[in-house]
């Protein structure tokens, strides 16, 4: 694969293009590590109980909508309350998320298998065992984020 950086005294916001004709794990490792250059994501506040905890984002699996809450879902399916939107969400997040229907976003790395729904749907399951849908509005997005196409 051939590489090339451009170097600026002046470049205020660093990023990074890639051209593939196929995600692979190493590229995949490679936009991991370059994902946390430079980030400054805190860890996240979320309520579960009572009491409040900070939550590290990679440690997230799934964030969705139930009734008028945002709620995560971690590793070990522990739940919580976010008093974010889902909307800020998805932008505090970036790219290690995707959004895969208007009440939910997964993490990427967390995804376990995916499989035909009804409906034109795809059911998504988590590595945690959590599961949701893939609606078609959000399913062409989905596929070419992960390379599917």
């Amino acid at each position: 694969m051939r590489v090339e950086c451009n170097i600026h005294a002046a470049c205020t916001d660093p990023h990074a293009v890639l051209y593939l004709r196929q995600m692979s794990p190493a590229v995949a490792e490679a936009v991991s590590i370059l994902e946390k250059e430079g980030a400054d994501l805190l860890p996240l506040t979320a309520v579960r109980d009572g009491k409040t905890y900070f939550l590290e984002p990679g440690g997230l699996e799934l964030i969705r909508t139930e009734g008028r809450e945002v709620i995560c879902y971690d590793k070990l399916k522990n739940r919580y309350r976010l008093d974010r939107p889902l909307y800020e969400m998805e932008r505090y997040l970036g790219e290690a998320f995707v959004r895969v229907s208007k009440s939910a976003i997964v993490n990427i790395r967390r995804i376990s298998h995916v499989s035909a729904g009804f409906n034109g749907s795809l059911e998504l399951v988590m590595k945690n065992g959590m599961e949701d849908y893939i609606s078609r509005s959000f399913r062409k997005s989905f596929k070419e984020r992960l390379g599917l196409q």
